[in-house]
């Protein structure tokens, strides 16, 4: 076994290649502070990087998977260069996930609210527990999305379901999810680490160079469109986090 170390991620390999990585802020429902998005970016490349890592698994300690943006240690950026770093740091997560050379199966359990909720799209084979609950509030509190959600979404869903997601944030079951195709499977709550450990070894067992030669084709066949809406929710997001009133929209949430 290989393990990497991270103040705010837990990332272990096991001897059938699995890297299983988790959010292990479990106190905050592992709400996104910087030092979380850092670590999980890192972790992510580091994975990906790894010879002996064939699969990555993506989940959450605790409660929850990722309760979106912490409140708690929200600060309003005072200039454009604060918010672009940080929305570029955010942005650096999904490149690493999507872009990354290696198959990444979401187990997601508990919330996966905002930010949480990208990272489950950006995962290749989401398998949500039965319990588990998503939502995206960001139009509500005066932000945007990242994760290249705006090209993601819409591709799963069609755009009138996308609208309805990103304009509206309902909140959505697992079996809601299932039902419209962000999940790949919804497995009851005790299984969940079960299945996605098993679906990650299988991935793992596959010969490396035709199995990532699948995922780049994949997701480089639609053109720039990832690279693109990165590009456009970066600057999006810049603008609403530079207006005051997100900050007293975020601390009220």
């Amino acid at each position: 076994m290989t393990d990497f170390t991270y103040s705010t991620v837990l990332s272990t390999l096991t001897g059938d290649g699995v890297r299983t990585i988790s959010l292990n802020r479990p106190g905050s429902l592992n709400a996104m502070n910087r030092a979380l998005i850092d670590d999980l970016a890192r972790a992510i490349d580091d994975a990906n990087a790894c010879p002996d890592s064939g699969a990555i698994v993506l989940t959450g300690e605790g409660r929850a998977f990722c309760a979106g943006d912490d409140r708690r240690e929200h600060v309003h950026p005072e200039t454009e260069g604060q918010a672009r770093d940080h929305v570029e740091a955010i942005q650096a997560v999904t490149r690493a996930l999507v872009l990354g050379a290696k198959p990444v199966v979401g187990a997601i359990n508990g919330w996966a609210v905002g930010g949480g909720f990208e990272w489950a799209l950006n995962c290749d084979f989401p398998i949500w527990a039965e319990s588990a609950r998503a939502f995206f509030p960001e139009v509500s509190l005066n932000v945007f999305v990242t994760g290249a959600v705006t090209t993601i979404l819409p591709a799963i869903v069609g755009p009138v379901k996308a609208r309805e997601m990103l304009y509206l944030g309902e909140r959505y079951t697992a079996a809601d999810l299932l039902a419209c195709g962000v999940a790949w499977k919804v497995v009851p709550d005790a299984q969940l680490m079960t299945e996605a450990q098993a679906t990650a070894a299988r991935l793992a067992a596959l010969p490396p160079l035709s199995l990532r030669a699948m995922k780049r084709v994949l997701t480089q066949a639609g053109g720039d469109a990832i690279d693109r809406a990165l590009t456009l929710e970066t600057e999006a997001t810049i603008a609403c986090f530079l207006d005051p009133e997100t900050t007293r929209r975020i601390t009220a949430f």
